[in-house]
């Protein structure tokens, strides 16, 4: 391995777990799996490329402790150990490559119950019901919906979430079992958790609702039953929305309150993006007014937490360019970089980075079998442009 001069390509330790460079494949869901939320050659091979490819970290897609955690019925889950032999042969092979193989956990809460993306994302309806995917009743706070037209949800009692902590445990110890090294908890973009910490979908009055400590209290119970049943010598991340955008709404220094009590549960590193409670919050209306939104827009609040807390972070969102990533790290506003859609686009996109940042690596941090080839077609390409 050449010696490193980038910031990005330098290793990172969390806990006993070394990560090669500081690139990480944010979790993305595919809705390509069954009812049996099993993972299937699909899975493997689109998470399997960005291992190849040079990432440090690549994250499985979001995986529900239950059934009704799910946004659709396509989602893969980790509510039962039929589902570990798919993921503990993924898990495998990233591992084998280098990368560190990392599994996301969280609940969709009121979002579930729709259909995919692609066609329509609206609630699961008698057509749907049709063709085989009839709706469930989606799970919340409260017993409405945060955005209008969704399946009214219910609203769970103080037993029903004690299940649940449970089951986020009972999740993530079967993750531990498939040989994930790093867990992260997605709480954040409206979903279960962070409706009960947000002031505008928590309107309880009981022990889970009211003031901003009762509202965090279940997602610090989650934290407290994922680091109880995730190996002590693995990291645990948190997603958090750092703000709501909203008036009224869940705020920075409210996160830094909440990150705090993380830190103190044994959470190592925040992952901070935001906004998702409510449909005037959401990304797709902001597509639809034809609003944008700027590079690395949410990089200020990782630099927030990382400095006020303290506590080491993971900055996300908008972040295309390696030098512009590079610059994040070298100002100290981040420790991580997580890339979604932008690794869909390219999923070369590490490799490329590596010669954008340390043009004397060559063809060095490419799969040998790759390098050669590669080697041969550059001095090709030169022959043939003299």
């Amino acid at each position: 391995m050449p010696k490193r001069g980038s910031l990005l390509f330098s290793p990172y330790q969390l806990r006993g777990v070394s990560f090669r460079n500081r690139i990480v494949l944010s979790p993305m869901q595919m809705y390509l799996a069954g009812d049996d939320g099993i993972a299937t050659e699909w899975h493997f091979q689109h998470l399997a490329k960005y291992a190849v490819a040079g990432a440090g970290c690549v994250f499985t897609e979001v995986l529900p402790p239950e059934p009704r955690g799910r946004n659709t019925h396509w989602d893969l889950g980790i509510w039962d150990d039929a589902q570990i032999p798919a993921l503990s042969r993924i898990a495998a092979f990233i591992e084998k490559t280098g990368a560190v193989p990392a599994a996301q956990t969280g609940h969709a809460g009121t979002k579930a119950a729709r259909q995919r993306p692609f066609d329509g994302l609206q609630p699961l309806g008698d057509d749907d019901t049709a063709r085989g995917e009839p709706p469930w009743q989606p799970v919340g706070p409260m017993d409405e919906a945060n955005v209008e037209g969704y399946h009214l949800p219910h609203a769970l009692s103080p037993s029903e979430i004690h299940q649940l902590v449970d089951d986020f445990g009972q999740g993530v110890r079967r993750l531990g079992a498939s040989g994930f090294r790093f867990l992260e908890v997605h709480a954040a973009h409206g979903y279960l958790l962070h409706s009960f910490y947000s002031p505008i979908s928590n309107r309880r009055t009981d022990a889970y609702g009211g003031d901003r400590s009762r509202r965090m209290r279940f997602a610090l119970e989650v934290a407290e039953s994922v680091r109880a049943n995730w190996p002590d010598e693995f990291p645990l991340s948190f997603r958090i929305s750092s703000i709501d955008a909203v008036d009224g709404g869940w705020g920075l220094d409210d996160s830094l309150i909440l990150v705090r009590e993380l830190k103190s549960r044994g959470v190592d590193i925040v992952d901070c993006s935001s906004r998702g409670v409510g449909a005037a919050n959401s990304f797709a209306r902001l597509e639809k007014e034809g609003k944008s939104l700027e590079e690395g827009y949410q990089v200020p609040y990782s630099e927030y937490l990382r400095t006020e807390v303290p506590i080491p972070t993971i900055a996300v969102g908008l972040i295309t360019r390696a030098e512009f990533a590079e610059k994040i790290l070298q100002e100290g506003r981040a420790d991580l970089i997580a890339l979604g859609r932008e690794l869909l686009y390219n999923p070369h996109w590490v490799l490329h980075a590596a010669r954008a940042l340390e043009e004397e690596t060559k063809w060095n941090d490419w799969p040998p079998s790759w390098n050669w080839w590669l080697e041969k077609r550059e001095k090709l390409g030169i022959k043939r442009a003299g």
